[in-house]
């Protein structure tokens, strides 16, 4: 099993086994990024701050600038 099904699978049963509440499922298309422990704070208030972002940019642009800014080709139609 690739690693990215791995950490779905796995992420998706222990999310449904100790949340209760709706259901737990990935939506078809993905990404992951690691962060280096060092941008931790950084990445945690962009997470903190995440509805008030998206007000300015859509998370599409977000991801597609993302991607465009580290030379990664995009699949997202």
């Amino acid at each position: 099993m690739r690693t990215g099904v791995r950490v779905r699978f796995r992420s998706s049963i222990w999310k449904n086994e100790n949340e209760h509440g709706h259901r737990f499922a990935w939506q078809v298309g993905y990404g992951a990024f690691s962060v280096s422990v060092s941008n931790t704070a950084t990445v945690a208030k962009y997470i903190r701050d995440q509805e008030k972002h998206h007000r300015k940019m859509t998370f599409e642009q977000e991801y597609r600038a993302l991607l465009k800014k580290h030379g990664i080709d995009s699949d997202v139609p």
